[in-house]
């Protein structure tokens, strides 16, 4: 048999950017440090201090005190499929507010589950009141309710205060899915009444995608140890064996407390590195201050907004309630949006977005969001939006979006 001729590439060496779109952004450089850090074995000392460091870590970033918060291996969605596929059972009714693409990937994972999905929806660009969102409490009668706070796909920040009280007062379980929202925008697991919230790193915690931090109610905790199986391999005499149990080995909530808790009950190998960035996405943003980040996300958004306006763009939807960490832009009429991306790109290394569904191809994201939430990323990539929009024909004041946001970081 002959062995195929393989091309070995060089090492890997990925061109210099600005990820200035929706996500992943640039992450913070001591994240990138600690994920280079060497390996230590899953039961090691080091390793089990890690964790429980990383899970102290977490209860301050959500602001809780859950003793369930840990991370789930994987990318944010993984965290989103662990927390709904652990509370839901089969023909559960999940009620899903729908403002944007990712309230319909929670209301497709729900029905995945086996759940009696209803969904409300409302048009992209605005968010829901907490009165509609009682009413269809009221009429759905569902087990769960799931919400995004964030959702990049239109930029909304869905208002989650009042929602924990409604869902207490019916009897319902409040989850929300904070993937692009967490670290940038407000977010009170305890005193919002959230039973189960998840959140990935590569948006406002200023990480890559692949760990997905998630927080547990005890309530929450209660219904995933109702539905314990422990694997056969691993199984010892008194475990329990739930006959409805998840049915999910990976995403297993209640084995993942297992490994994460004092038993240390072997479920999958930790990865090692973005445990370890995960930890340092959290630390970075403790040490500058919980509060004081979420400030530096409010005045970088504020900037973006005053710099586009400032250029003529017209910001899509509702932006009393824009998260504060991106920003979308109609494209305007004659300038080709995915070639004036690809030449953003090209040209000054700068990406930024489009978006999806009935806002693909209308609309540009420009995040500004965990290690880019700063002046000179907000200013050079307003200077570089300029120079192509002007290329390709749009009537753009000279450095006006420049200095409109300048004048914003200078407090005029």
């Amino acid at each position: 048999m002959t062995n195929p001729t393989v091309l070995i590439p060089g090492p890997i060496d990925p061109p210099a950017r600005l990820l200035m779109g929706p996500g992943p952004i640039s992450a913070y450089p001591s994240v990138l440090t600690a994920m280079s850090a060497p390996l230590v074995g899953q039961y090691d000392p080091f390793m089990t201090q890690t964790m429980s460091e990383t899970q102290e870590l977490y209860r301050a970033v959500w602001n809780t005190r859950n003793d369930a918060t840990l991370l789930v291996d994987g990318t944010s969605r993984a965290g989103i499929e662990a927390a709904i596929l652990s509370l839901v059972r089969p023909g559960d009714r999940v009620l899903v507010p729908v403002f944007g693409r990712f309230g319909h990937l929670l209301a497709e994972i729900a029905e995945r589950a086996l759940a009696e999905v209803h969904t409300i929806e409302t048009e992209w660009g605005q968010v829901f009141t907490p009165t509609a969102i009682e009413e269809a409490v009221v009429r759905v009668k569902p087990t769960l309710l799931a919400l995004v706070q964030g959702d990049t796909s239109t930029t909304m920040n869905q208002p989650l205060d009042e929602i924990g009280a409604i869902c207490a007062k019916h009897g319902v379980l409040f989850y929300s899915d904070a993937t692009a929202s967490l670290g940038g925008n407000e977010f009170d697991a305890d005193d919002w009444g959230l039973d189960a919230a998840t959140a990935g790193l590569q948006k406002c915690l200023g990480g890559p995608s692949g760990s997905a931090p998630i927080t547990l109610s005890e309530r929450a905790v209660e219904v995933v140890r109702s539905r314990a199986r422990i694997e056969a391999g691993i199984r010892e005499p008194g475990d329990p064996d739930a006959a409805d149990f998840v049915r999910s080995n990976y995403f297993d909530l209640g084995m993942i407390l297992d490994y994460w808790g004092p038993r240390r009950l072997n479920h999958h190998t930790e990865a090692t590195s973005m445990l370890y960035g995960a930890r340092e996405c959290a630390r970075v943003l403790l040490l500058e201050g919980r509060d004081e980040v979420i400030a530096r996300h409010r005045l970088a958004g504020a900037a973006m907004l005053a710099g586009v306006q400032a250029l003529g763009l017209t910001v899509f939807g509702d932006v009393a309630h824009k998260m504060n960490n991106v920003v979308a832009v109609e494209i305007p009429a004659g300038v080709p949006g995915d070639e004036a991306r690809a030449a953003l790109l090209t040209d000054f290394g700068i990406e930024i977005g489009t978006s999806f569904g009935p806002l693909h191809g209308r609309v540009w994201r420009i995040g500004t969001m965990g290690y880019n939430a700063r002046q000179d990323a907000v200013l050079t990539t307003l200077a570089a939006l300029e120079a192509v929009l002007r290329r390709y024909g749009a009537s753009v004041p000279v450095a006006g979006g420049v200095e409109a946001a300048a004048d914003l970081y200078r407090g005029r």
